[in-house]
């Protein structure tokens, strides 16, 4: 098997008691293709009365996804946007030039017990188009292209697998798959892009023989096609594509030129981002990163 690295995850405390694994941004490794940033969170138990809401927070220069395996969250943000998102849809927020939103958890689900289990990447934006427009679009399951590849159910949510291509904007060469794997299935990982990473979300794979670690990330070796085997039901993610070049990444903000991001804190702490409809609150600029 080659891989360049392997990638361990980081615990990261988001408040209420919701702890994610953060693979990216790491110390070996800014960056695989656009992606700057991957969080998986959960599968977390939440109970009656736990406030995992995330109150409205900037960003620039960058896209999130967000991608749903159980629970619900309720998006909102300063575009006007206010979507529910459930499993299997993705949300594609891009920043550019300044956008806030708020995820909070839905008004109906918030007296009883509830799941929360998904993914948040960032994307970096070219440079060329990183004060963009601000924009938010929402995918239903069902308008996510899927594939049965060897036996692997490859759900195509950024970018083209496979013969078929996600309705998801990306603004730059990527691809970001969901492959679920039945036991004994397996297939090979497309050598589309020169910078490529696998995620494995649960245990039972092989990759070309050899264990691929749960919640660990192994990036791939350019142009290899090692084959990805599953001894029992998995699910593993994959993501690449091609490289933008360093990013500076200051809390939630992203971009090519580090005095952008000091503009941007003061832009928070002075009010002139735009609001967010029907939201009061919001996260302070941290000292930390002052």
């Amino acid at each position: 098997m080659q891989t360049s690295q392997i990638l361990m995850p980081r615990q990261h405390d988001l408040g209420g008691g919701l702890t994610v694994r953060r693979l990216l941004p790491s110390a070996q490794r800014q960056a695989v293709g656009p992606f700057v940033f991957f969080d998986h969170f959960g599968p977390v138990q939440a109970q009656a009365g736990d406030n995992h809401d995330v109150r409205p927070h900037p960003h620039i220069g960058l896209s999130t996804v967000t991608y749903l395996f159980e629970g619900a969250m309720m998006h909102r943000d300063s575009t006007g946007a206010a979507q529910r998102m459930e499993p299997g849809q993705l949300n594609w927020m891009t920043a550019g030039r300044g956008i806030v939103h708020s995820e909070r958890t839905p008004a109906d689900l918030r007296d009883q017990p509830r799941v929360a289990h998904g993914l948040q990447l960032w994307m970096a934006l070219p440079v060329e188009q990183e004060e963009c427009e601000p924009a938010f679009h929402h995918f239903a399951a069902h308008g996510l292209p899927k594939v049965l590849q060897d036996g692997v159910q490859v759900t195509v949510l950024a970018g083209s697998a496979f013969g078929v291509t996600s309705p998801v904007p990306a603004r730059s060469p990527t691809m970001y798959l969901d492959m679920q794997l039945q036991a004994g299935g397996g297939l090979a990982i497309p050598a589309a892009y020169s910078e490529r990473a696998l995620y494995a979300l649960d245990s039972g794979c092989t990759l070309d023989g050899m264990d691929l670690p749960q919640h660990q990330m192994l990036v791939l070796a350019p142009g290899s096609e090692p084959r990805l085997q599953a001894e029992g039901q998995a699910r593993v993610i994959l993501i690449g594509g091609e490289p933008l070049g360093h990013r500076f990444i200051v809390w939630n903000f992203v971009s090519s030129r580090q005095e952008r991001l000091l503009q941007a804190r003061e832009d928070w702490i002075a009010g002139r981002f735009p609001a967010v409809p029907g939201e009061t609150e919001f996260i302070p600029y941290p000292a930390s990163k002052a």
